[in-house]
């Protein structure tokens, strides 16, 4: 089974746009949305969920007010402020958005009143669309363990491609370098890089590469919307030739690729325009580098 990851060293570089049109270009495959802090390949291939499962990403403290003695040593010990007493005489409570998880407070408590349950952080869902089966989440608001959380997804896109027969997983990736991005990286076929010809698309570049090199995972380039700053495209091409990345497609700026997100499609679906054209031909270079 081969593992295509789409990244970006920043967002708004059309990745998911190209993840869109792969996904409508690759005939067998299953499909994998690891950004799951700002999830949207979903917009695009208008998914009918199959199956939805909670999320349990860490844990959180709570202290049983019946227990509660307030001697204090959870307040002495909690190191992010999440212990309060509310008033004279009250058991003292945890502030669940200030609480780590750590399970200090548990720990020390004399009685047993503070202890720990598991915290629902999002929800994970395998889901039917027209270009095939894709997995795909939404982390809660202010939650934390995304990259556990695209750890989950792919593992299941993994196992259904598995279980499918289907030769390719194709992953939409997180844009940056954090963890989400790692986990959606870590033991992949390869990662295609959508940049742009900006100052600070040849910044991020640089930062994404060094990871997906880091973690020895072989990685092409694309410029997207290259033609608007040719200087620029020519500068990221003369880095990425110094560094033996290949250049996988330069796709220009096309009306066309906008037009198509309004209609809640890709645009090689609906466009046989330049950029349509540029990206199917980014597919088949692709899909030639790395067997697909």
């Amino acid at each position: 089974m081969k593992e295509v990851v789409v990244v970006s060293g920043k967002g708004g570089t059309g990745k998911t746009s190209i993840a869109a049109s792969f996904a409508a270009l690759c005939p067998e495959k299953v499909l994998a949305d690891c950004d799951v802090d700002a999830a949207d390949l979903h917009l695009v291939l208008a998914p009918e969920v199959l199956r939805s499962t909670a999320f349990v990403g860490g844990q959180s403290a709570s202290i049983d007010p019946s227990l509660c003695t307030r001697c204090g040593r959870c307040l002495e010990v909690c190191r992010y402020g999440a212990v309060r007493a509310p008033g004279e005489g009250d058991p003292f409570e945890i502030d669940g958005f200030g609480c780590e998880g750590c399970s200090v407070c548990a720990y020390v408590c004399p009685t047993g009143a503070a202890s720990m349950h598991d915290c629902v952080n999002g929800r994970w869902f395998v889901s039917r669309t027209r270009h095939g089966t894709l997995v795909h989440a939404r982390l809660g608001v202010a939650e934390e363990n995304s990259g556990k959380l695209a750890t989950l997804v792919r593992r299941e896109a993994r196992r259904i491609a598995e279980a499918e027969g289907a030769p390719v997983v194709l992953v939409d990736g997180p844009p940056g370098i954090g963890c989400p991005v790692i986990a959606s990286l870590t033991g992949a076929t390869a990662a295609l890089i959508v940049t742009e010809p900006t100052l600070s698309g040849l910044h991020d570049l640089k930062r994404i590469a060094e990871v997906a090199e880091g973690l020895g995972v072989p990685q092409a380039v694309c410029i997207n919307k290259w033609d608007l700053n040719l200087e620029g495209s020519h500068g990221i091409e003369e880095w990425c030739h110094e560094k033996g990345i290949p250049i996988g497609g330069l796709i220009p700026y096309d009306t066309g690729v906008t037009a198509a997100q309004v209609r809640g499609a890709a645009v090689v679906e609906c466009s046989d325009g330049a950029a349509a054209t540029a990206v199917s031909e980014l597919w088949d270079r692709v899909a030639g580098m790395y067997g697909l």
